[in-house]
């Protein structure tokens, strides 16, 4: 750890900022996951930003006779009672934005009514999909169409199933909107369709920025459904007029930030040039570059790299990695047991077990829902011949290093499709909080890793608005802010005594 240490303001550029940022500006950002969802109010005032947790709520599975389903209408009272927090006390918010999870979506009927509660992306429905729409267009063609990495949960195969199954609102939809889309309109009555989030569907083109017709039709569904994409920072609205007086919040904008989770935390990345890769670190880890034009290549579709939207028109090329799954897994079969670590526990445990060097690919299908996960990565280190992990910190230890050796490997086929140098690695969201695993990374990918903003989505939401605002330029502003407001950690590889 002896590499380790803190960046502070002068490791970045200096912020010059127009007058107006000077005053008080407060943004609420709704930041939603597949498992619950907050409030957050973030303050940009006199070069410096500062975030405050109004409120934190769940967000769950409805199952119903075999269908898995968003409770869309829980999330909306959600939302109410997150407004209702701040008109009580006494907090001015200029506007408000939202960002959720990708590829899931709602029907609008003819008079504009939510048709039933949208599918989610969980729902086993979609099991075997792809494979029967290549049939109609081969795997490759609708990757070099889309550049999305093929998953069977993808908008695309979820609206192929729901044709095939005759599914009763897809039958009476006049109109699809994505769930941070659904959401904005439930709030203001307007309907728009965000870029970022549209990007994951598998059915929006990266180069024209417009939904592909030919996969839809292939689907069976009237492109008359899906309107065209807008970018963040567009205004949607305001507050309906019923929704302002019930929660006194008043006539609020409503911006349509990066709608999806990934694009608004890639926002928040603090880096100073374009030369840098990112790692969203969290039970999944999402490693990428932004990028100009999107990277269609022979090698991208072997690899399974996807071509998700960033702001100003922008590209994210990355690729989805198993993140903590294997070490949340782990404590919870531990729970069991009546071991309850806490995570600090764990990076000590991993840390007392450093001469443990065995290590597992965590993308194999067999760490995906494991039985037992320490079982899994104790029988695969077996088969692989390496020595098997016995002690819970040998079964960490190995999890941690199995995640650092996978970073490398990504990272190394990042940097050969990259169209620039990648001399810095940023690692924001939760994981950005594991020091160690940073300095296994740093070890492991041999350039310094940057570690934080750990609330890098709800940041880069609030960044968006800001925007909107016209209070900073582009996105590089916007990082220099957040490289000055929130502390950061610079891990230096020590290649001696680096991850074997």
């Amino acid at each position: 750890m002896k590499n380790r240490r803190s960046a502070g303001v002068a490791t970045f550029v200096s912020i010059e900022c127009s007058t107006d940022i000077m005053k008080k500006h407060n943004f609420l950002a709704f930041d939603i996951g597949a498992t619950s969802g907050r409030a957050v109010l973030g303050t940009l005032s006199n070069n410096r930003f500062e975030m405050k947790e109004i409120h934190r709520f769940p967000n769950s599975i409805l199952e119903l006779h075999g269908k898995y389903f968003w409770n869309i209408f829980g999330l909306y009272e959600a939302l109410k009672h997150s407004l209702s927090i701040c008109a009580q006390e006494g907090l001015t918010v200029d506007s408000i934005g939202i960002d959720t999870w990708g590829v899931d979506f709602g029907y609008l009927g003819k008079d504009g009514m939510l048709l039933g509660l949208p599918r989610a992306y969980r729902d086993p429905y979609t099991e075997g999909a792809p494979e029967e729409f290549f049939r109609l267009i081969p795997k490759q063609e609708v990757y070099q169409r889309t550049g999305i990495q093929i998953i069977n949960f993808n908008s695309l195969f979820q609206l192929f199933r729901a044709r095939k199954e005759s599914f009763s609102p897809l039958e009476g939809a006049e109109e699809i909107l994505f769930i941070p889309d659904l959401l904005s309109y439930l709030l203001t009555g307007k309907r728009i369709c965000e870029y970022t989030d549209a990007s994951t569907s598998q059915l929006l083109n990266p180069v024209t920025k417009e939904f592909e017709t030919g996969l839809l039709e292939s689907a069976g569904i009237s492109s008359s459904l899906l309107r065209s994409p807008v970018m963040p920072g567009l205004i949607i609205g305001e507050l309906t007029d019923a929704l302002a007086k019930e929660t006194g919040i008043g006539k609020v904008k409503v911006v349509a930030v990066a709608g999806h989770d990934t694009a608004s935390a890639v926002v928040a990345v603090p880096a100073t040039d374009p030369n840098f890769a990112y790692l969203s670190s969290g039970t999944w880890s999402l490693m990428g570059i932004e990028v100009a034009q999107p990277i269609i290549t022979e090698s991208s579709f072997k690899n399974n790299f996807s071509n998700e939207g960033g702001i100003e028109g922008t590209t994210r090329f990355l690729k989805n990695i198993t993140g903590m799954w294997l070490s949340e897994q782990c404590r919870k079969e531990w729970e069991r047991k009546g071991k309850n670590y806490t995570y600090p526990q764990i990076v000590a445990m991993a840390k007392e077990a450093e001469q443990f060097t065995s290590i597992v690919n965590p993308d194999e299908s067999c760490f995906a829902n494991p039985v037992s996960m320490v079982e899994t990565i104790q029988n695969t280190c077996r088969s692989n011949g390496h020595a098997v992990p016995v002690t819970d910190a040998e079964v960490i230890r190995c999890i941690f290093a199995s995640l650092a050796n996978r970073y490398k490997e990504v990272l190394a086929l990042l940097s050969e499709m990259s169209p620039h140098p990648v001399h810095r690695f940023h690692v924001i969201g939760g994981g950005s909080k594991n020091a160690l695993l940073n300095q296994y990374t740093a070890d492991a990918i041999g350039i310094p890793v940057i570690a934080g903003p750990s609330e890098a989505t709800a940041i880069g939401n609030c960044m968006v608005q800001a925007k909107s605002a016209g209070l900073v330029a582009d996105r590089w502003e916007m990082r220099r802010i957040v490289a000055a407001s929130f502390p950061l950690e610079v891990f230096t590889p020590n290649i001696k005594e680096g991850v074997k």
